[in-house]
This record gives structure tokens, sequence and C-alpha cells, in this order.
């Protein structure tokens, strides 16, 4: 059976609903509470055995590459200043073993596109995509979840959850029959259909773990919505030759595309901080018995 060596993350969108926050800064590295998105998304990858991290970037990115390259100065500061744990926690980032490689979507051309320019990285193997949007915060990484169930069926697997009827119009949604546990097989895939069109309320969330035969797919399929050549597209043209399953993952979702799901995560990501979550729901509790008593 193929290890699942690589993950994509591609992060080539503005984070237009963020602005003036990703004028200069990707959304990407927004950080929750002490650690950006990407870095959550990357250490989910390793954690599900991903060696190599191929971020496909955009314009105004380069903060990523930053992010995860070494820092000698930053590194001798800390070690002088006698900082150990930030010390760890900065060389800690990527592990020796992994590699991070970067490649510029040359245009918007859409998720689809993003992913068919990871190619020449991935080659024929099975990959991880993961979106830094979707935070999931789970016992077991999602993507080791996936992992899993691919090591069962040698397929193609969706993360999904489900989600509002009236909310279908911004996923892809599929419709599936349950096979056993916690997965489905996939009869049709659509992309963000309105709630009257929808096929169900069974939603892909961001974490995708793909054979490479969906590359030949992307590069033929041509442009879809909005103009753009479409990852949901690529899937449904797979369906035409092999087995996709849907993998209702266990762990709780946050969307932190939106303001409001960043600010949840925020809060729930501090109150499990390690050094400030017990001062954290101190603070909490009074400003809610503040707001009360006001």
């Amino acid at each position: 059976m193929a290890k699942i060596r690589t993950a994509v993350f591609p992060v080539a969108g503005r984070g237009t609903r963020f602005l003036p926050a990703t004028k200069a800064s990707p959304k990407e590295m927004l950080p929750i509470v002490d650690k950006p998105l990407i870095q959550y998304a990357a250490e989910e990858a390793l954690a599900a055995g991903a060696e190599k991290l191929v971020f496909i970037t955009g314009s105004a990115k380069r903060a990523i590459e930053d992010h995860f390259d070494s820092n000698q100065e930053l590194e001798q500061e800390l070690e002088a200043q006698g900082k150990r744990d930030l010390l760890d926690a900065v060389r800690g980032i990527v592990p020796s073993y992994a590699s991070c490689i970067y490649i510029r979507q040359p245009a918007p051309l859409g998720l689809g596109h993003a992913v068919l320019c990871s190619r020449p990285a991935v080659g024929n193997e099975p990959f991880f995509i993961h979106l830094a949007d979707d935070l999931i915060d789970a016992e077991e990484a999602c993507l080791a979840q996936m992992a899993r169930a691919f090591e069962s069926r040698n397929a193609s697997i969706l993360g999904v959850e489900t989600v509002a009827a009236d909310q279908t119009d911004k996923y892809g949604i599929v419709a599936a029959e349950p096979v056993e546990g916690r997965l489905s097989l996939v009869k049709r895939i659509v992309e963000k259909p309105k709630p009257q069109d929808a096929p169900s309320n069974l939603a892909v969330v961001g974490r995708y773990l793909l054979t490479p035969a969906v590359y030949d797919k992307l590069a033929t399929i041509g442009r879809g919505a909005g103009g753009e050549i479409q990852l949901t597209d690529g899937i449904a043209a797979l369906m035409n030759d092999e087995a996709v399953y849907a993998y209702a993952f266990e762990g709780r979702r946050y969307d932190c595309g939106s303001k409001l799901g960043y600010l949840e995560a925020t809060v729930e990501f501090g109150l499990k901080h390690a050094n400030l979550g017990d001062q954290f729901a101190d603070y909490l509790a009074r400003l809610v018995a503040t707001r009360l008593r006001g």
C-alpha cells in the first residue's frame, strides 16, 4: 500500500474577506493565539505522515516561505537570551526529515488549477490537499484519519461534514451511499449548488486525499464555474474511472475563512492554551459577568 508522502497547500488566494489585515500579509499567516493558520495545516499533514510539503503560492506570499525557513539571527538572539522554549518552538516548525517546496501559480485560475500546478512535485503518487482556512481540532489529525481510510480502500477520500441546508452554495456538495462506519461512496459531487439544487447537505471541507489520476482530469476539463478550473469538476471526472469516497471526520471544524469562524477558533484555542488557558477563561468569565450586569 502506497504511503502518503506529500501534502499540497493551495495558498495563492488573496484573502479579501480579511482586508486590510491581508493587504500585505497572507491570510494563511493570521495567527490563532501564537501560531499562524498555515503552521497548524503543516502540523496536521506531518502528523498524517507527510514528508514533503508543497505550497502553491501567489504574489505577496513570501511571508509563508520565510516562516518555514530557518532564521539564524533570531535563533542566535533567543539562545543568547536563554529563551530555550521559544528557541525550540522556532526550530521545530518543520522537522529535519521534512522538505518544503514552493510553486508559483502563474494566474488565479481556481483551486483545480492550483492543484494541477503541484503535479511536478507530487509525481505519480496519492497526495493530501489541505486548505488552511479550515482549521480542524481533533484528537487524531483529520488527514491521519483519512489516511487510515485510504489503507482499506486505496481510493480517493474527501473529508466531509454536514452543513446547514442554506449553506450549500458555499461548498462542494456530495451525494453518497454509506459503506461502513464514517465512510461513504460518492455518487455525485456538485460545486456550490443553491440549496434547492443541492443533492444533499454533505459538504467537502478543505481536506482531500486524491490519487494521481486526478491530474489528467484537471488538465483536460477546462474552466467551470467562475471561469476557473474547479477541483470539484476534476473529482467528478475522476469518478467516471474510479471510486471516490467521503469520510465524515471526527473533530470540530472552524471556518477561519470567515471572521466569525476565525474569532471562534481564537477563543477556543486560547482556552486550551497550556500557558494562557486558565487566565483567559477567568477573563472571559469576568467579561461575560460584566456584560450581563450592564
